[in-house]
């Protein structure tokens, strides 16, 4: 039976079902705008209205903006903040009526590009960051998942390192990719200092343009694009609901 994957990120709602084996969306997937204000009520009422697209699924994977402890969640630093300290795992149970894992967004996108994708295989320490709202960050160690790092939010020249060098920060300052490739660039190096990992994999919405940054950033550490873009919050959310029967 088919396992359900929903990503809730800044700015959408998105879900479908998932080939668990294969990493594979089984049918095209099904996007609502995130609710403003992104407070429980709204977005747990989203999350039903992309599950009622679908059927004949047994279990539900849903990745969160946050840090997510035993299906609570503990941080919301991009959504409502009536979402700190909810047990999300419990009301999302019980409003689908399937079993439900919860986890953060980008430890689920980092759990598929390690099972299906640019990290699949790879031994050492490695570290899957999503540019988009915000920055996330996902970090393995030989294959297994380190939960709920929130490399974003170091602090880079005084500044939250998000707010200087997320997707939603170079399309709201109109940066040229060159400058925001460069800020990006910084972040990184301050990163690479911190943990020396082998690989770098760059996913969230801008992993589809990554000719246009990538070429310009200058780090020792290798660095490749995501490869299952968009949809990788969706598939390593369904992998986590799989992996917790």
């Amino acid at each position: 039976m088919a396992i359900l994957g929903i990503d809730i990120g800044g700015s959408g709602v998105k879900g479908a079902p998932v080939d668990t084996a294969r990493g594979e969306l089984l049918a095209e997937r099904y996007r609502l705008p995130t609710p403003q204000p992104s407070d429980v009520t709204s977005v747990v009422a989203a999350v039903v209205e992309v599950a009622g697209q679908f059927a004949g699924y047994d279990r539900v994977g849903i990745t969160f903006p946050g840090v997510v402890v035993d299906g609570v969640v503990r941080t919301a630093a991009n959504v409502d903040k009536s979402w700190i300290d909810a047990p999300a795992a419990e009301l999302f149970t019980e409003q689908l009526g399937h079993p439900v894992a919860v986890l953060n967004d980008a430890d689920a996108a980092g759990v598929a590009e390690v099972t299906f994708g640019a990290g699949r295989d790879q031994r050492g320490l490695i570290m899957v960051l999503t540019f988009g709202t915000g920055i996330g960050s996902a970090l393995f160690l030989d294959g297994k998942l380190i939960p709920n790092t929130e490399f974003g939010h170091l602090e880079l020249h005084g500044k939250d390192a998000e707010l200087m060098a997320s997707d939603r920060v170079r399309e709201e300052e109109g940066m040229s990719w060159e400058k925001w490739a460069s800020r990006v660039e910084r972040y990184l190096r301050h990163v690479e200092a911190l943990l020396s990992p082998r690989l770098f994999i760059i996913g969230g919405g801008v992993s589809k343009k990554a000719d246009r940054f990538v070429p310009l950033i200058d780090i020792r550490t290798p660095m490749v694009p995501a490869m299952l873009l968009n949809n990788a919050g969706i598939i390593g959310a369904a992998v986590t609901a799989e992996q917790d029967r």
